[in-house]
């Protein structure tokens, strides 16, 4: 595994990279607001693609870094995320980008994948709106992704933040009695994802 620090506008970032055998694809993952890159879906995914031969990115994103919970302005949030994008494909370049984040993360790798030009969107507990007030939806940001890039959604049964309808994705995934941070169905999370990384891998 290698450490990086990427310097952004908003501050560094942390990154952890691990590959597989073959860099076939490069896929990007980060945390929910106050979370890590330790959350038990971001390391099930993390494991079935670094063993489809992947490298895998799990990113700090600044504010996290800072020791700050809450992300903060959208613009500046994503314009250091394709900072980081950047960074990292400079690292690891010639190969697919797949972007993927869980929650807060899940709407940046929505809001950006187009301009940074991925292939695909892993969206882990997309938030479709406030717990208690689905009249501030977010779906805009899914769709305005899933419009140009692959974008596969998984939530949990009980997430309070909502669960997008499947015609807004090109798959949407419900781990049963799951809530928004998933306690288990870590093997049904696995699962899901590998058919569609393993498009990647084999030169889609």
């Amino acid at each position: 595994m290698d450490h990086v620090r990427i310097e952004t506008t908003a501050g560094d970032a942390e990154v952890e990279i691990e590959r597989g055998t073959g860099d076939r694809f490069l896929l990007l993952l980060t945390h929910g607001s106050g979370g890590g890159v330790e959350a038990g879906d971001l390391l099930a995914v993390r494991d079935r693609a670094v063993a489809l031969g992947g490298v895998v990115a799990r990113v700090v994103q600044p504010y996290r870094v800072a020791g700050r919970r809450a992300p903060g302005s959208a613009t500046v949030q994503d314009a250091a995320w394709f900072e980081i994008v950047a960074a990292l494909r400079a690292r690891v370049p010639g190969v697919p980008l797949i972007q993927g984040g869980r929650s807060n993360g899940a709407r940046v790798a929505c809001r950006t994948a187009v301009e940074a030009d991925a292939r695909g969107v892993l969206a882990l507990s997309f938030p479709l709106h406030p717990p208690g007030k689905p009249e501030k939806t977010r779906r805009d940001e899914l769709v305005a992704a899933s419009a140009h890039v692959d974008v596969v959604v998984i939530n949990g049964e009980r997430d309070p933040f909502g669960i997008p309808d499947p015609s807004d994705a090109a798959e949407v995934k419900v781990v049963p009695r799951q809530p928004h941070s998933f306690r288990a169905g870590f093997d049904l999370i696995a699962q899901t994802v590998e058919p569609w990384l393993r498009r990647w891998a084999d030169g889609e």
